[in-house]
């Protein structure tokens, strides 16, 4: 009997299942597609139910990239406004049927409570609801948004204040009267930003650094131009540090067929901007005087796109469009909110990493919470394997345009490393 089959656990037998994926999101559901293609027997084992975290985010949420670019293995988008943006309901019902048609078993409502090595440090141990697993390789695709991050800064609001995250954030009729702090720079910031100032509300954003471009650019999207660039191809020594991984996303919107959505378009409706959050004393939230900053590094992030979409034309041989510079941009920085008139701070700062909370494998990630991989395998612990990851193998590696990719490649590590057992 091999040393990772079955044995007894106390009171329960622990399951034996050779290959188990963790996770129906678009990452873990492409990865079982794949492995089934491949002939590898699993189980995929999800918290809720497939696709469940997009049905977490605010009520007019939709995809950034248009609908076409949905493209899971077996799985891609097939309806009739292929250059539209779903909305989340959308989304979800999408990767539920799409785990419909696979052949593994899913197993919902079952969430990996820990994950560790197995007795002699051979194959893995999973506690479940349902009791322990016992399995040979381990994909975790648990997503690339796990755990919404909130500024240090913050800590000194008042209890009164209502605070909501990017996850808890639904709608402007959930917040108190009031004016509203908005603390982030990417997408999710700018877009509950204008929904907030087009309700009617007092919107003061707190910015942090992020590039922006046009929506759309003589006659085309903004992500046809990105992806005959090599700007999705990028990988992590590309980038300027591996803390670059948590950098914001370029600034656009899906909503209402897509349009440009950025600083510029956030003032012209009445948001008035300032720096990060620097501090809550003295009867106010007081912001940095790094606004200019920011704007400076979004104009260069515009720069580095275009640059990237002109090397993008020359490789495919299409003309090269006109990109302006950057308008003269140069607001009053908000420098002070006073908060006996703050109805509600909401915080769209991006997400960190929750796996050592629950994955017991010493030196599982770097400094920055990305698993230390060759490949998408931990480097720590042969046949663990990740999926989803943001900047895994590549800058598309957890998008829906790109996951599959990475999906494809490690289940062929998967066969390679079975077949070698």
């Amino acid at each position: 009997m091999p040393p990772w089959s079955v044995s007894d656990q106390g009171a329960k037998v622990a399951e034996e299942i050779d290959v188990v994926v963790i996770g129906a999101g678009q990452a873990g559901l492409a990865t079982s597609h794949e492995l089934t293609v491949r002939g590898v027997e699993h189980v995929v084992l999800e918290e809720r139910t497939p696709g469940s975290s997009w049905a977490g985010r605010w009520d007019s949420f939709t995809l950034v990239g248009p609908n076409h670019l949905l493209r899971l293995p077996g799985g891609a988008y097939d309806g009739d406004d292929p250059d539209g943006f779903m909305g989340r309901s959308e989304i979800v019902a999408h990767l539920e049927r799409y785990a419909a048609g696979l052949a593994a078993e899913v197993r919902n409502g079952t969430p990996v409570r820990a994950l560790g090595r197995g007795p002699g440090g051979v194959g893995f141990l999973l506690d479940t609801d349902d009791g322990p697993i016992r399995s040979r390789v381990v994909v975790v695709a648990t997503g690339a948004y796990q755990q919404p991050t909130r500024p240090v800064a913050l800590a000194g609001l008042p209890p009164g204040t209502a605070f909501v995250d990017v996850a808890g954030y639904r709608n402007p009729a959930q917040l108190p009267d009031g004016s509203v702090i908005v603390v982030g720079s990417g997408q999710s910031a700018c877009q509950i930003a204008e929904e907030l100032a087009l309700a009617g509300r007092d919107v003061v954003m707190a910015c942090g650094r992020a590039p922006w471009f046009h929506r759309r650019l003589a006659g085309r999207d903004l992500f046809e131009w990105l992806l005959d660039s090599p700007f999705f191809e990028q990988r992590t020594e590309d980038l300027p540090s591996p803390a670059a991984r948590h950098g914001a996303n370029v600034q656009a919107s899906g909503l209402d067929g897509g349009h440009d959505l950025h600083y510029r378009t956030l003032a012209g409706l009445g948001v008035r901007l300032g720096g990060r959050v620097a501090a809550v004393d003295d009867g106010a939230v007081r912001l940095a005087p790094d606004l200019r900053d920011s704007l400076a590094f979004g104009d260069a992030g515009y720069r580095r796109i275009r640059d990237l979409l002109v090397e993008g034309c020359h490789a495919t041989g299409r003309e090269v469009p006109e990109v302006p510079e950057p308008a003269a941009f140069d607001p009053a920085p908000v420098e002070r909110v006073p908060l006996r008139g703050i109805g509600a701070v909401v915080a769209a700062t991006g997400f960190r990493s929750r796996y050592t909370e629950w994955i017991d494998v010493p030196g599982l990630v770097d400094e920055q919470g990305f698993p230390v991989h060759a490949d998408g395998e931990s480097a720590v612990a042969p046949g663990l394997h990740f999926v989803g990851v943001h900047f895994l193998r590549r800058r598309r590696s957890s998008l829906l345009f790109g996951v599959g990719d990475d999906a494809a490649a490690t289940a062929e590590l998967i066969v390679d490393g079975l077949s070698t057992a």
